[in-house]
């Protein structure tokens, strides 16, 4: 009897899958390719699959009298209402998922360390925050091991990151034989 499954991981696509990020570039990760045979990558650019092409004017979090927004300064427009039913579609459609890998600093993607702006100051950060995908995933899966690229550049935090999801799959497996 072989319960060994293939944790299932999410993945920022600009990550070694695509050249998608804001400036048309590729990050290379070598833990990516590293972990590529043993885990079920599921790629993801939350602001392409919003509609944002390639190479794009970037956009940033602004925290206005009515909540957090997702804008692009460039043009003004306000890509918060599209994130967040990207968000919520995509997380709701995961079935099983051991963890996620997301790019930080990203409005989109990042894990608290994305730059929070007042609308009046689009230069001068007021804070730090997670990215519109990255928050809905920690709301939504709060059980998951939510990392970003860079905190899995330090040995202790990938050495968790990989228990917790390997620990996890191996739970999915006994529970689907019972």
């Amino acid at each position: 009897m072989n319960v060994f499954k293939k944790p299932v991981v999410v993945v920022s696509r600009c990550l070694e899958f695509a050249a998608c990020r804001y400036d048309g570039a590729r990050i290379e990760a070598q833990f990516i390719r590293e972990l590529e045979p043993f885990v079920e990558f599921i790629p993801v650019c939350p602001e392409v699959e919003i509609g944002l092409p390639i190479p794009r004017d970037p956009i940033c979090i602004v925290q206005t009298d009515t909540g957090l927004k997702l804008i692009q300064p460039s043009t003004g427009q306000d890509f918060t209402s599209q994130m967040l039913n990207l968000a919520e579609g995509f997380l709701s459609e995961l079935k099983d998922v051991d963890g996620f890998i997301l790019k930080s600093r990203s409005p989109s993607c990042g894990i608290e360390d994305c730059k929070l702006f007042a609308p009046d100051s689009l230069e001068t950060p007021i804070g730090t925050i997670s990215g519109f995908f990255a928050a809905k995933v920690l709301e939504s899966f709060p059980k998951c091991r939510v990392v970003s690229e860079q905190s899995m550049q330090d040995p202790n935090t990938r050495q968790d990151f990989l228990q917790q999801i390997f620990t996890a799959a191996r739970e999915r497996a006994v529970i689907a034989m019972e």
